[in-house]
């Protein structure tokens, strides 16, 4: 009896032993997915603060331009200024259409002739004549599978007959399930061609009882935007498809300069590429702002804001903005361009940014999206109001990356679908449709059965939880390094200040307020600390935070004065799209005469004098290949000789060389023109 007792006691305590070791186990496994999720979060802001800083920069960037132009008070010295910028620019930065931009446009429909421009006997690319018909779809889909580009003459002649079409159509779509009882919501896909097939396979082809919306953001930061559009166009213009498309805030000239298309296009269509451009911007000005479903569901791209009425949306002439980056800026005509601007016009484009760049968020109330730089962040009492106002019972919107690929926000009320999967890196978040489904009873809110999904990029096996934070996360904190580069200079003097000793030391919070005073992003920089900089206990080395990232340019002794290579790092895009900007035939190079024009415009923002003759003697210096052109990485070199210039000039200033200086003048005026005044512009 004994002996029974000894061991019921010694198998409870085998039994207690394996209950606290799964205890022990749970508690540190519940620990680890807590640390993963902290990561991931953390990531994920890293990702979206510095896409949102990439916007910020291009509203800044507009400004910029328009700035410019604004400072022309004379209508003749306006059309003279307009001639710097191409065609497609020029339309963009004149909101407000007039006879003589309407000859234009009708120029560029007779350029773009698809006619005039053969199609080689060895093209064994798809071919499309109209109208266009399912077997056409598929050879086209096989073609794209296989990486083949459809010819320009196709192309345009697509575009022709989707502009035709676009034009024919109302501001809002207006779309009855009453026969279908479903359609099929997609959201951003940017240029991300993988995703779209995946799209289509889970869920068919676009038929009359196969409806699709497709709700903007087609185009931009993929690698396939021009296959995306093409396919989407011929959707639309199939009979036996039912497809509806919205405008997003990336179909806007001035966003594809920026984020890629405008370079997709002039690297597949080199010498038609500015016919190409064109047709675009005129495909994408035509497309409808908004659509509703049934009377009940509101789909746009961004969102809403308290102004946003449905009405006048329904009366505004939405081709006549090009770019939404900026309100109308002046008529034909007229005198101070913010005197001539009509109330009318400001509202009409307030409307059009308020549903394309607005995202929605917890807190009532509307206030400035200050992360974007344009439109509103609007709260669930906004939705409420503007939902109930137009008797509708549902939001839908896209235009922000989600990790699963949707979202619901305001008490279900607003839903927020993204299809481009992978977006930031491989396997980042999964992509998304939404397909809505009309209930029995009309009067019962249609029911939204969301499919997610994630496109396979790479053949392999996927990423276990672990392998994807770790891959995403060292991607981000790259991220913030290459920032960290641009800003060295910056955050050298913010440490000095926090140091005055020297000491190379400064406390945690010091540098927590170093970081985001001058970084300009919002990212949990308590987490990122140990993997950029190096610690003693609560102080950090903060000479370690560029460790490993150092930049081999000279003077690194004056503290706060970036050099021309960190300048130039920091401001790469925003000068490529400013080079893109004067290049008025898309042809990836400046001709000498577009240089000088736009060395007239930039000198004119500067109250500087420069003659012609100063002029081309800069544009001979910074044609390398002697080739009668400039290139990119020549117009880049001019800030090169910009920064050796200014740093001679200092050191002749330092040693009281005024004849010397009298005499170099010509060239500082190439300097003066590029500093000062236009960086102070940008930001």
């Amino acid at each position: 009896m004994g002996c029974g007792t000894s061991s019921r006691k010694a198998a409870m305590g085998k039994t207690e032993k394996t209950i606290k070791a799964a205890i022990l186990i749970q508690r540190w496994y519940r620990r680890y997915k807590a640390r993963l999720e902290a990561r991931r979060k953390a990531t994920w802001c890293i990702f979206q603060s510095i896409e949102y800083a990439g916007e910020q920069d291009q509203f800044k960037l507009y400004n910029f331009f328009n700035s410019m132009v604004e400072q022309f008070s004379q209508d003749e010295q306006q059309n003279a200024l307009l001639k710097v910028f191409g065609e497609n620019q020029q339309r963009s930065l004149v909101a407000t259409m007039s006879p003589f931009d309407l000859r234009k446009e009708e120029e560029t429909l007779r350029l773009a002739d698809p006619s005039k421009i053969p199609v080689d006997p060895r093209y064994d690319g798809p071919v499309l004549q109209f109208p266009i018909n399912k077997t056409q779809i598929k050879n086209l889909i096989t073609a794209f599978k296989a990486n083949k580009v459809i010819h320009e003459h196709y192309l345009l002649d697509l575009l022709h007959h989707a502009r035709t079409y676009l034009m024919k159509l109302p501001n809002i779509n207006r779309v009855s399930t009453l026969l279908t009882k479903q359609v099929t919501i997609c959201g951003d896909i940017h240029g991300q061609l993988n995703d779209l097939f995946v799209i289509i396979h889970k869920n068919g082809l676009p038929s009359d009882d196969n409806p699709y919306i497709f709700n903007g953001d087609f185009v931009d930061r993929g690698n396939n935007s021009i296959e995306v559009i093409t396919l989407l166009l011929t959707f639309l213009l199939d009979p036996s498809c039912k497809v509806y498309l919205n405008r997003g805030n990336h179909e806007d000239h001035a966003m594809n300069i920026r984020y890629g298309f405008t370079k997709e296009v002039m690297r597949k269509y080199k010498e038609h590429a500015a016919k190409v451009i064109a047709m675009f911007n005129e495909i994408f000005c035509s497309l409808p702002l908004a659509t509703i479903v049934d009377q009940k569901v509101l789909v746009v791209h961004g969102g809403i804001s308290e102004h946003v009425d449905l009405r006048l949306i329904e009366t505004i002439d939405r081709k006549k903005y090009v770019s939404i980056l900026r309100p109308p800026a002046f008529e034909a005509g007229l005198g101070n361009p913010k005197q001539a601007m009509k109330m009318k016009d400001l509202e009409e484009w307030q409307q059009i940014v308020d549903i394309l760049w607005s995202d929605p968020r917890a807190a009532n109330g509307m206030v400035f999206n200050t992360f974007r730089g344009g439109g509103c962040y609007f709260g669930p009492d906004v939705t409420q109001r503007v939902l109930a106002k137009h008797s509708l019972q549902l939001l839908i919107r896209s235009h922000q990356c989600k990790e699963d690929g949707y979202e619901y926000t305001h008490g279900g009320k607003v839903l927020t679908v993204f299809s481009a999967s992978n977006y930031y890196e491989e396997e980042s978040n999964k992509g998304a449709y939404v397909k809505l489904m009309r209930q029995k009873s009309t009067d019962d809110m249609p029911i939204c059965h969301v499919v997610q999904y994630i496109a396979q990029t790479k053949p392999g096996r996927r990423f276990t939880i672990t392998e994807r934070t770790s891959y995403l996360e060292s991607s981000a904190v790259s991220s913030v390094k290459e920032r960290i580069i641009a800003n060295r200079s910056a955050l050298t003097a913010k440490f000095a200040e926090f140091d005055p000793a020297g000491t190379g030391i400064i406390s945690s919070k010091q540098w927590f307020k170093a970081m985001e005073s001058v970084m300009g992003i919002d990212v949990p920089w308590r987490i990122l600390k140990p993997k950029l900089v190096s610690s003693e206990g609560q102080n950090v080395l903060y000479e370690t935070t560029f460790q490993d990232k150092r930049l081999g340019y000279k003077n690194e002794e004056q503290i706060g004065e970036p050099s021309v290579t960190e300048s130039l790092y920091r401001n790469k895009e925003i000068l490529e799209t400013i080079f893109r900007a004067f290049d008025k035939d898309n042809s990836g190079h400046l001709s000498m005469a577009e240089f000088s024009e736009a060395c007239q415009l930039l000198v004119k923002h500067a109250n500087i004098t420069l003659t012609q003759n100063q002029i081309r003697d800069i544009a001979t210096s910074l044609d390398l290949n002697k080739d009668g052109m400039i290139d990119f990485n020549e117009f880049l070199e001019a800030f090169r000789i910009v920064d050796t210039e200014t740093q001679e000039m200092r050191e002749k200033l330092n040693s009281f060389e005024i004849d010397e200086l009298k005499r170099d003048k010509k060239k500082s005026i190439f300097s003066r023109c590029f500093g000062g005044r236009w960086s102070n512009s940008l930001y």
